[in-house]
């Protein structure tokens, strides 16, 4: 069911995307061409392209990453932001490279703090719906599929209403372990927007609890929270076929201090049935309250020991998956 590819951003050390100091890049990053090479040696079926490695190559350069991933029996698929700016520049890139799906993410909220942001939520939720009305009409005439991340923002109604208001061609990438930083269970997340689906990015977590919430803590895709078998089958009801991308979390351990008042401002009100099957998902194979939640990043360790940290992670997510059967 699943062509089982890979994104850049379970590997942003080891790719260049992010280091330390300003700007927070790795100068030593093995970019555009590392990943190409990791996902031909995973033997990749969809490869989620960051949309400015395209963007900063000359035509003559995106043509030739276009058949090289072509021979290599890959489908592309464009991945910008978040925020979400330079939609048109994503819209030039699928065409150079012939992907079909743009995955986008809408804000910069992240933990599902949305009390963070102040008067500006509501100002992502205008910049966001403005963006998907602008350029949804210029990508259906191309084509192309728009998929909106559910990136530690937005809820699953929420991205549905986005959809809806949007256009036919304006779909859902659903990242599975993404739910929880929001207060909702993979499974029920799930539910609600299989049927508008697009692209999915394998994500797990191992949550720590806290005196706040808990702690998202980056896994092997597998080895955490989210019940994939069960997650296969709700999609399966609704889609034969659909491309997915293996993406441990982030670096850094996500807070979802969803105890605190605070945290739930600009949330529609919940009740404690909804918020239940979340907590007990946040529970399986959780992490003990004095473990080292820390990653090798986190915990300030060479560039040697944090780059065969997500090579090993992502080799181990890999490994589940195929034993799985999604790879």
């Amino acid at each position: 069911m699943f062509h089982l590819g890979l994104n850049p951003y379970g590997l942003t050390y080891y790719l260049g995307l992010q280091g330390r100091g300003t700007p927070r890049a790795n100068p030593a990053g093995r970019g555009l061409e590392g990943f190409i090479e990791i996902a031909s040696q995973l033997n990749a079926k969809t490869i989620e392209l960051h949309n400015s490695w395209i963007t900063e190559l000359t035509p003559a350069a995106a043509q030739s990453v276009r058949q090289r991933i072509a021979a290599l029996g890959m489908t592309p698929v464009i991945s910008l932001g978040p925020p979400l700016e330079g939609l048109d520049t994503a819209i030039r890139s699928a065409l150079a490279v012939d992907a079909k799906t743009i995955r986008l993410g809408l804000s910069p909220v992240l933990c599902g703090d949305r009390n963070a942001c102040g008067p500006h939520w509501r100002e992502f939720i205008a910049n966001a719906r403005h963006n998907l009305q602008t350029y949804a009409p210029q990508a259906a005439a191309l084509g192309l599929v728009l998929a909106i991340e559910n990136h530690q923002d937005f809820g699953s109604q929420e991205l549905l209403d986005f959809c809806v208001e949007s256009g036919p061609n304006v779909g859902i990438c659903i990242d599975t372990g993404n739910p929880l930083a929001v207060g909702e269970a993979p499974l029920e997340f799930a539910r609600r927007v299989a049927p508008l689906v697009r692209h999915v990015h394998l994500k797990d977590y191992n949550a720590q609890w806290t005196n706040e919430g808990y702690r998202l803590v980056r896994c092997a895709i597998g080895d955490g929270a989210v019940p994939f078998q069960e997650l296969a089958a709700i999609l399966a009801q609704h889609h034969q076929t659909l491309t997915a991308s293996l993406e441990p979390g982030a670096l850094e351990a996500r807070h979802v201090r969803l105890f605190r008042p605070e945290w739930w401002n600009g949330y529609p009100s919940r009740t404690a049935a909804q918020l239940g099957p979340c907590l007990a998902a946040a529970r399986l194979r959780r992490l003990p309250d004095d473990a080292d939640y820390r990653t090798p990043w986190e915990r300030g360790d060479s560039a040697e020991t944090i780059v065969q940290y997500e090579l090993d992670m992502i080799h181990r997510s890999a490994a589940n998956m195929k034993s799985l059967g999604w790879m």
